[in-house]
């Protein structure tokens, strides 16, 4: 809390710049790195070849938000003691900045090739998504509830993973069926479990979420609930992809036997 109006105005924009600029570079090492070491990235199809890159630097966001938010939430004090809901510190704002510029990255990339890189369902979590961080970001509330959803980015990885796989032609492989386990136990304990105890969290606390702006209000009883609902929806179909995949391996474990 103890930096200037006038030093947020530099932060905010700057943190953005650096999201931006962070998402360019890592879609070039990504490019550059895949071609030299990755067999068969350069027979990809150009637009495969676009979203590899771009799963790149959403995985290397993912990351660095998750450990941002954990430390922010769980291992350091700033959220420790009273009045919760008007906390923050320039790491938070500063992680907010690069958050934006990342979200806003993918959805100009998203737009640009849509639907190749995602459908209306992608459009609308990122929308709600820069929404609600700025809106943290420039009032100064909430932000640990920000960062609790922001934590969520951790199945991210996982997600790409499996595309990766895919691409690659080893969905019968032990890692494909590993990495599908964790991403149903990531996504189970950081995209249900953690919104169960945001909005349990929220309930206790609810004398200090009323009493912040009424956009605030409104936006923070309105946008978790619908990240949670899009985040239950897919969690069914990785629910249901798992169960195929195990599927698929108990009939083919079967077929071997019976060779």
């Amino acid at each position: 809390m103890g930096w200037s109006f006038g030093e947020e105005r530099i932060l905010w924009p700057a943190s953005v710049l650096a999201g931006i600029v962070m998402c360019a570079a890592v879609y070039g090492i990504t490019r550059k790195v895949s071609s030299r070491c990755i067999k068969g990235y350069d027979g990809l199809s150009s637009m495969k070849k676009v979203e590899w890159n771009n799963r790149g630097f959403s995985t290397f966001h993912a990351l660095v938000a998750a450990v941002v938010s954990f430390y922010l939430v769980v291992i350091s004090d700033l959220f420790n003691g009273e009045r919760i809901i008007d906390k923050k510190s320039w790491l938070s704002d500063a992680m907010f900045g690069v958050s934006t510029g990342y979200f806003l990255t993918d959805l100009v990339m998203i737009l640009w090739y849509f639907p190749s890189l995602g459908g209306k369902e992608y459009l609308l979590h990122h929308g709600l998504s820069m929404y609600a961080i700025c809106l943290a970001l420039f009032s100064g509330k909430a932000h640990m509830y920000i960062l609790m959803v922001l934590f969520s980015e951790a199945t991210t990885p996982f997600v790409n993973l499996r595309w990766y796989l895919e691409v690659a032609g080893q969905k019968t492989s032990n890692l494909y069926l590993y990495n599908g386990l964790a991403l149903f136990g990531g996504w189970l304990a950081a995209r249900v479990i953690l919104f169960i105890y945001f909005f349990t969290h929220m309930y206790f606390h609810f004398d200090q979420v009323k009493s912040i702006f009424r956009l605030g209000l409104y936006s923070i009883l309105t946008v978790p609930p619908a990240l949670a609902v899009m985040n239950m929806f897919w969690f069914w179909k990785i629910f249901k992809g798992m169960l195929k995949t195990l599927s698929r391996r108990k009939r083919q474990s079967e077929n071997g036997k019976a060779d």
